[in-house]
């Protein structure tokens, strides 16, 4: 795979799977353009991203605040000029059932996961439509199956599975592709950011061995190199596909 020439916006690129992510694009000779809510954390990303083409663009936001994402979109147009494949990663998680989860925690997690997509792909469109390029988007096994628990987060990723299917209908007739990958549990800080504390987290890795077919949760860079696939060449007649990277959870139905 070569992306010499290529054009690629990352959200929440400051850790985990987007971090991942921007490493392995940048050794295949991307053009980066990076964002998160944390700089210190992007241009720690942007440092390991020393093979590329040209150094990261870091632009620090929010894309859960519209102008945020309207910006973020604008800077990395007026630097590069072009888009040519969109990774919409970033995402939070918050616990809480029917019972539990407030209205504001759910309009904090749909605004993030979901909205904030729908946002950002929507501008992002024309440029890639230009480009015949792609976006791959960011979801969980949570968008496949139902777990209790975290209903805010099912329901948001579930979104975001058929917002691919749709945009991707929409879509190829311009040839542009749309697809997602479904991780399972994944080494991130994800679950901390959602209120894990240490002994929780580590309980819960040791479960997910229980929970996942391959014995073992995923790593950050299992799921960026699903990510780097379905946005090369390699993938051009693959849209609207959700793609688990869950070590077999979403075929299994544990107790």
């Amino acid at each position: 795979m070569n992306f010499t020439g290529k054009v690629i916006l990352i959200t929440g690129a400051s850790s985990g799977i987007g971090a991942a992510t921007a490493i392995k694009l940048s050794k295949l000779g991307a053009s980066l353009a990076l964002t998160g809510r944390k700089v210190d954390n992007l241009n720690n990303v942007a440092k390991e991203c020393t093979a590329g083409a040209a150094a990261p663009l870091i632009i620090p936001g929010d894309i859960s605040q519209e102008a945020d994402t309207e910006r973020i979109l604008k800077t990395t147009i007026e630097k590069f000029g072009k888009l040519d494949v969109l990774v919409n990663n970033a995402g939070i998680i918050e616990t809480g059932t029917i019972e539990t989860t407030s209205l504001e925690q759910f309009d904090r997690v749909m605004n993030t996961n979901i909205r904030s997509i729908y946002h950002l792909t929507m501008l992002a469109v024309p440029h890639l439509i230009k480009s015949q390029g792609n976006v791959v988007n960011v979801s969980s096994v949570n968008g496949i199956r139902s777990f209790p628990g975290v209903l805010a987060y099912n329901i948001s990723k579930m979104s975001v599975d058929q917002f691919t299917r749709c945009v991707a209908l929409e879509l190829a007739a311009k040839n542009v592709r749309v697809n997602c990958v479904n991780p399972g549990v994944t080494v991130t800080n994800l679950h901390k950011r959602g209120g894990m504390d240490e002994e929780t987290y580590k309980k819960f890795l040791e479960h997910s061995k229980n929970t996942h077919a391959m014995g073992r949760p995923g790593q950050a860079t299992e799921v960026a190199d699903a990510i780097v696939f379905l946005a090369s060449d390699a993938a051009s007649f693959i849209t609207g596909a959700s793609l688990p990277i869950d070590g077999g959870r979403h075929a299994m139905c544990p107790r």
